[in-house]
């Protein structure tokens, strides 16, 4: 028996994103640059936001006019932070080092064309005329098992 899809709100933003991105991105060359841009978007800003806090965790620690019992609230809320973003980073140079691996392999245009074919039937496009007309179809019918039979 199959697991049905888990249908909480952030469950099906992700099944949306999921499918839109292979929508968008169908190849293997694109899914792969797709990748690298956001990892290295993502470490990118964990860099940026981590020297801040740095910065912002010097200036506090060598600024005398705050209050002692504030001090020590957010030096321990940044020091946190920082503490988290900084294995965060460690990943992403992990993640970094084996998308490296990836982009060392290279696909056929006709595997490519494989890419294409499969990704439409993973994610069709939901705006699809075909398949607003089934969705229309299966929200109708009576014995459908989201909806509950009134006698």
């Amino acid at each position: 028996m199959t697991e049905e899809p888990c249908q909480c709100s952030d469950c099906q933003r992700f099944y949306k994103e999921h499918d839109r991105l292979i929508r968008e991105f169908p190849t293997f060359k694109q899914q792969q640059e797709l990748n690298w841009a956001s990892i290295q978007s993502f470490r990118t800003l964990c860099s940026k936001v981590t020297d801040d806090l740095q910065r912002k965790l010097s200036e506090r620690e060598s600024n005398e006019d705050i209050n002692l019992e504030d001090k020590h609230i957010n030096y321990i809320e940044i020091t946190e932070a920082l503490d988290d973003l900084q294995s965060v980073n460690a990943y992403l140079y992990s993640i970094e080092a084996l998308m490296e691996r990836i982009f060392d392999t290279k696909i056929s245009n006709s595997i490519e064309s494989k890419f294409r074919d499969i990704a439409d039937e993973l994610a069709p496009d939901p705006l699809n005329m075909d398949r607003l007309i089934l969705n229309r179809l299966f929200h109708q019918t009576p014995d459908s098992p989201d909806k509950k039979n009134i006698n």
